[in-house]
């Protein structure tokens, strides 16, 4: 026996062994295949995977202007400051310091939630996910919630206290059993079209200045145009032709961010995203070259001074804890509109995403379609989300890239663990992570953009009553840049259309529905089981261990043969199929 095989034997028959039910520890349901080491090995991979969004997501959300204030004022001809070329004469200094430092908090915030998030999803849940602020939800968050420097209708710290209630409103959810039956009250065409929304709408952003490559503009005569130029070459809202296309940071972001990206995930290399961002910031770091992220500016040299401290930690102190609870400076109907989005969005976007990863690893029960830990699972998602509020991030989501560290071995919360170790050390490294400059992830969003309009395969594109409500939620998303009038205007009219197909087939006695009827996706708002869950059912009836299944063995350390084979029978005959949402198929109307 190696010392590979000493430790990870050692650790099995401990009771850390146990606990995340490591192969050879005796529980009954340990999990085959799982051991310590490859634990830790696949903990690192998923860390490298996910390690972009601290950089993507202080960005991302700076853009909102955070607490800082214009001092331009309402009448001026840039009252939200958005002047980005230093030598014109409406850029704001101050402003642009002030973000800065938003964004060196949002580094620190972003890390450290998603390091407390992670962590404790393996510890409490024993599940290989990590979880970190949502792509997708944060571009909402900055740019339809308050808006690029706060231009839009609800202020920074109204916004956090949506979030803030949205995290509770979901632990709720998620203790009372559910959220099962609200995800699945939306029609699966709307669900898949809203992963695809999401998908163009951050490669819209990718594409962008703010965040981006810088190949696009709002256009004037048309809605987007064509761009490419240096920032300090655009004139009256456009690109001259003459520049067009000969951006430097533009050509380094295209073939080093995503081209190199791009091969790198082809052949499957681990880290592939992260190698990019590096790539391309290593070369935007000196000063003096055409591509540098450090101009001989008041800002560059702000920038570059904190660069230069590379191991620091730099604490919150702008977004730290300023949930406000007072909304009458904000738009009422705005705020119950983004914190009904990010509760939506959050519930069909973390189901979906953990019980992919769940069934990726193998850990799906057979029988009911659920997996281990489900309900604490969401419950930390839940409460990482209030948390993340108060440090000033948006929602946090289970992260699709925890299948690169399933992949790699990982079985157990022991890889999300290390995973949130890895997120803590890299607190640490704030002045690396903010100075990441928005073409080094701006094909990143493109990417993932790619890999969200996957789901685009799965809508039911044969009957009209599902295929156009799903294309103009998905269409409407980029289009308007908001995750929530996309969703709205396919809800809406799914069940404008429907409604009047089941009034018409009623009304006729049936006689006249559509040809292709047959081939319409059934839907259900019931849920098999009911709405109760059924540790409030075994509570009612007076089981004192309320928390565990009929069929469960108490989790004590003893020898454990052949008693698997006993639940998995008992399992098989006792327990009744429900359909969970994310399977990929459609649900069977009651």
């Amino acid at each position: 026996m190696g010392w590979k095989d000493k430790i990870n034997h050692r650790v099995a028959v401990s009771p850390v062994g146990y606990w995340f039910q490591l192969e050879g520890s005796g529980h009954p349901k340990e999990r085959k295949g799982s051991q310590f080491l490859t634990e830790f090995r696949a903990g690192l991979a998923t860390f490298f995977a996910m390690a972009y969004i601290i950089a993507v997501n202080a960005n991302i959300v700076a853009d909102s202007g955070g607490t800082c204030i214009c001092s331009n004022g309402p009448g001026s001809l840039d009252p939200f400051c958005k002047e980005s070329n230093t030598s014109s004469p409406l850029f704001n200094l101050d402003y642009q310091l002030c973000k800065s430092e938003i964004k060196k908090d949002l580094i620190t915030a972003t890390a450290a939630t998603s390091a407390l998030g992670t962590f404790f999803m393996g510890l409490l849940a024993n599940l290989p996910v990590g979880i970190a602020p949502g792509m997708g939800l944060n571009a909402y968050f900055a740019y339809t919630v308050v808006g690029f420097n706060g231009s839009a209708n609800v202020p920074f710290q109204t916004a956090l206290t949506a979030i803030f209630i949205e995290g509770f409103i979901f632990f709720a959810l998620a203790l009372l059993g559910m959220r099962q039956w609200l995800a699945r009250a939306i029609p699966r065409c709307i669900k898949l079209a809203t992963s695809v929304g999401i998908g163009l709408f951050l490669t819209i952003i990718g594409l962008t200045y703010a965040q981006g490559i810088g190949l696009v503009l709002p256009g004037q005569a048309v809605p987007i145009q064509l761009a490419g130029c240096l920032e300090s070459d655009i004139a009256e809202g456009k690109c001259p032709d003459s520049v067009k296309m000969r951006s430097p940071m533009m050509w380094i972001g295209i073939f080093c961010g995503g081209v190199f990206t791009a091969m790198l995930m082809l052949y499957r290399v681990k880290g592939a995203i992260i190698a990019g961002i590096i790539l391309v910031s290593i070369i935007s770091w000196p000063r003096g070259t055409p591509v540098t992220y450090f101009p001989y500016t008041d800002l560059g040299t702000s920038n570059f001074n904190f660069f230069k401290k590379v191991v620091d930690f730099h604490p919150i102190q702008n977004v730290l804890n300023v949930v406000d609870f007072n909304i009458s400076g904000a738009d009422g109907g705005a705020f119950g509109l983004a914190l009904i989005t990010f509760l939506y969005v959050d519930i069909l976007d973390t189901t979906g995403t953990l019980y992919s990863m769940a069934r990726y690893a193998n850990l799906v029960d057979p029988v009911t379609q659920d997996f281990e830990g489900s309900t604490i699972a969401y419950m930390v998602d839940s409460i990482t989300i209030v948390i993340g509020a108060i440090l000033g991030t948006p929602p946090v989501t289970a992260f699709v890239e925890s299948g690169a560290g399933i992949g790699e071995g990982g079985k157990t919360g022991l890889t999300a663990m290390w995973t949130g170790l890895c997120f803590f050390i890299s607190i640490f490294f704030a002045p690396i992570f903010a100075s990441i400059p928005p073409w080094a992830t701006g094909c990143v969003l493109i990417l993932v953009g790619s890999m969200m309009v996957q789901a685009v395969v799965d809508i039911n594109w044969k009957y009209i009553g599902d295929a156009v409500p799903a294309f103009l939620c998905i269409a409407i998303m980029p289009f308007t840049y908001s995750i929530a009038d996309g969703l709205i205007a396919g809800i809406c009219l799914y069940i404008l259309i429907n409604s009047l197909v089941w009034i018409i087939a009623k009304a006729s006695g049936g006689r006249i529905v559509p040809p292709n009827f047959d081939e319409k996706e059934s839907w259900s708002w019931s849920q098999t089981g009911g709405v109760v869950p059924p540790w409030m059912k075994r509570l009612a009836s007076g089981k004192k261990d309320f928390w565990r299944k009929e069929h469960e063995v108490p989790s004590t350390p003893v020898s454990t043969e052949g008693v698997t084979e006993k639940i998995e029978g008992k399992d098989a005959g006792s327990d009744k199929d429900v359909n969970v949402v994310g399977e990929g198929k459609p649900e069977k109307a009651a």
